[in-house]
């Protein structure tokens, strides 16, 4: 029995007061301040000595009647609670934390953070970051260096230490053709080592596609087969046709008189005289056996 002049009440129990006890070391708590601890009372000097966390600063116990803040398993009293290089109180302000020891945002930012490649400036806690190649930029630093406009998500050419995006980069390493000074985005012709949309390669002078066919120059200028041969070759004295020498065509030539290899024959009896001997006779060049009968 409990009799009224006896008794305490406590965690929703009555108690007789010499049975209400700090868990630990048993004194009474009847009329003192008592923690609870999974459902046992303790006195406030155990309840310190055996669950109270140790400051990270003053390495004294973070008693009940201090405020006990923490961060990754570390704890500190509110007054201790500072910046470990210029020692401003932390409480309630932005902070970062190295090799175990914390800084308000300013002196991490200064010591630690990362700095932009294009502007110099350190990132903020929170800051967007693009990263490429173990560069880091803030989002709007990360730029054409052509144009200055921010690449964001779109597709970008890197290019010796430089960004480009891809409209400045074609404008400024893309193959242009050398006629119409536009960008060859596929195929193409190259002729004396410069690039040719495959329609830009045209004849000269009746401006025939030539990308496939045969052609020759002249002054640096392609020509189509035909206009070449009726331009500047020399004309074959028996048919009158041009000599162009393309595609590997044989010619004769004497004096100032030249001859397809087909048309240079005796006037007279037509045999070939390709390698052989001949005789002039005015315009006409003859065989030795037919020079003799027109001699007889």
């Amino acid at each position: 029995l409990i009799f009224s002049n006896e008794y305490t009440k406590a965690m929703s129990k009555d108690w007789h007061q010499s049975h209400f006890c700090c868990w630990k070391c048993d004194e009474s708590l009847t009329g003192h301040r008592y923690v609870l601890k999974e459902e046992h009372p303790y006195c406030v000097r155990c309840y310190e000595q055996v669950y109270a966390n140790s400051c990270e600063e003053c390495s004294k116990p973070i008693g009940i009647d201090s405020k006990d803040l923490s961060y990754k398993e570390k704890h500190w009293h509110e007054k201790c609670f500072l910046c470990n290089k210029c020692r401003v109180s932390l409480v309630d302000k932005p902070f970062g934390s190295k090799a175990e020891k914390v800084y308000c945002a300013n002196c991490y930012d200064a010591s630690f953070a990362t700095r932009c490649d294009g502007c110099g400036e350190v990132f903020k806690a929170g800051t967007k970051k693009m990263e490429y190649k173990g560069h880091q930029w803030h989002d709007q630093c990360f730029c054409c260096c052509v144009c200055k406009n921010p690449i964001g998500t779109k597709s970008f050419i890197p290019r010796d230490n430089d960004i480009y995006c891809t409209v400045c980069y074609e404008e400024k390493f893309a193959t242009r053709c050398i006629k119409c000074n536009q960008i060859i985005t596929s195929g193409g012709v190259t002729y004396r080592n410069e690039p040719w949309h495959r329609e830009c390669f045209c004849c000269s002078n009746c401006n025939t596609c030539l990308a496939g066919q045969r052609f020759t120059s002249r002054e640096d200028k392609p020509y189509c087969a035909d206009c070449f041969g009726e331009l500047f070759a020399k004309r074959c004295v028996a048919c009158s046709k041009p000599i162009t020498g393309i595609g590997g065509t044989r010619f004769i030539s004497f004096e100032d008189r030249t001859w397809h290899n087909d048309c240079f024959k005796c006037a007279m009896c037509t045999s070939s005289l390709v390698g052989k001997g001949f005789i002039t006779d005015g315009p006409e060049i003859l065989c030795p056996e037919c020079a003799k009968q027109k001699l007889m």
